[in-house]
């Protein structure tokens, strides 16, 4: 198992490192658009391969750092009922959920997006759009992004074991609701507002 969890660290760094460089395209994204707006406003000029960009970068942003949100336990799940359950139920909630759904998920995905990644690639696929970009690279996003997922998945049932066995400790003991989460911020906010007044 301690062999494991060193794959595991692995796989969380690489999907960390990903994560971190790729989320920095959201910036690009506005800088794009913001230009490509003001451009349009005063020259009366547009460009497709501008509009299509800035789907692409969204695109990139949402599917490869899908893995880094799995990894932070940022992805969308029913907390009022998961955080009235005991730890314990939680945990193999966590499991079943990783093995019976993610991993199949991701190689059904895999299954599927290689040949329509191919097939894309094989006939240089352009868009429809005048000027607009080539479509095979934002096709090759999915195949990469249920690879990224899937090795994710694997490392979180490494995790979720190794807290089933006492190697490590649950995630979830200290894991707080999102609306809790909320009223935090909410506190944090007019803390900072408070102090400001004074």
């Amino acid at each position: 198992m301690r062999a494991m969890l060193g794959v595991s660290r692995a796989i969380d760094a690489f999907n960390t490192l990903i994560g971190r460089w790729v989320s920095w395209l959201i910036v690009v994204a506005v800088v794009i658009s913001a230009t490509n707006a003001i451009i349009r406003k005063i020259f009366d000029v547009s460009s497709n391969s501008y509009l299509e960009l800035q789907w692409v970068l969204f695109s990139v942003v949402f599917l490869l750092c899908s893995p880094w949100t799995l990894l932070n336990n940022e992805h969308i799940r029913i907390d009022i009922i998961n955080h009235s359950l005991p730890l314990k139920l939680r945990g193999w909630i966590d499991m079943i959920g990783h093995v019976l759904f993610l991993l199949p998920f991701t190689l059904i995905m895999l299954w599927w997006s290689i040949p329509f990644f191919l097939t894309s690639l094989s006939q240089n696929e352009q868009s429809f759009s005048a000027g607009g970009l080539p479509q095979w690279p934002a096709k090759s996003l999915i195949m990469i992004a249920c690879v990224l997922l899937l090795l994710q998945g694997i490392s979180e049932i490494i995790k979720r074991a190794a807290m089933m066995l006492g190697i490590i400790p649950d995630s979830n003991a200290s894991a707080i609701s999102a609306h809790r989460a909320a009223e935090l911020e909410a506190e944090r906010l007019a803390a900072v507002i408070a102090g400001d007044k004074h």
